[in-house]
């Protein structure tokens, strides 16, 4: 399976009284894509995650924005409580058939937790959770980005070896990099929105697969 990305958000003197507004104005920030605007659904979980959820909304008929979570969400607002959705946002995929590259819905889902929900899960993966997709739309395939300029641990798969013979051409390698490098910066001005909107006390964006994510798309960023 795929490794995915993600970004933790702790945010300063968040609370019970605080937390709805917040989830409000976090909500406000989702880049949606423009093929799929707005949420899907609608989670709301009390105490721990294994816990039957006390509401379960499908909001997939229709585009609907913050302002509907918000008010279904309205009384069930406790410290104890989790809070889930999902949306779309546009990121530029790969597409082998056509040697292209496609700017293409991709899932989010999206969690917000109260500070006593499941034994203080908040505490390390933030008040709110983002999956924000697969680690490669960020990071690239095969170690072919950034300062590495290696991919010979992948040459044995075939789809990979015939993946990493076509970025040896260099117009191809080039696009891959400018590709994933605005995958990269639409992440990072998401998160510059959050930190406009919201009293962000601290970010982190990590995933399965790398140990230090952040520093693998610095390094993507900063190559050629």
């Amino acid at each position: 399976m795929a490794n995915r990305a993600y970004a933790s958000i702790w945010l300063r003197n968040f609370s019970e009284e605080t937390l709805l507004e917040s989830w409000e104005q976090f909500l406000r920030t989702v880049p949606f894509s423009k093929e799929r605007p707005g949420f899907g659904e609608l989670v709301i979980r009390a105490i721990d995650t294994a816990e039957t959820p006390i509401l379960e909304q499908d909001l997939r008929s229709g585009e609907y924005g913050a302002e509907v979570l918000i008010d279904l969400a309205r009384e069930y607002i406790h410290i104890d409580s989790s809070y889930e959705t999902q949306a779309w946002w546009d990121l530029w995929v790969y597409d082998s058939r056509s040697n292209g590259w496609e700017l293409k819905p991709q899932p989010l889902a999206i969690n917000c937790y109260g500070d006593e929900f499941d034994d203080g899960l908040s505490q390390e993966h933030g008040h709110f959770l983002i999956d924000a997709g697969f680690e490669h739309l960020f990071t690239g395939h095969a170690g072919l980005l950034g300062f590495r300029g290696t991919a010979g641990q992948y040459g044995e798969h075939p789809e990979e070896a015939t993946f990493v013979a076509l970025m040896s051409q260099p117009e191809n390698l080039r696009a891959y990099h400018e590709k994933t490098c605005e995958n990269i910066r639409k992440l990072y001005d998401w998160m510059a929105r959050v930190e406009a909107a919201l009293p962000v006390e601290r970010y982190r964006l990590w995933s399965e697969g790398e140990a230090n994510f952040e520093a693998r798309m610095e390094e993507i960023l900063a190559g050629r």
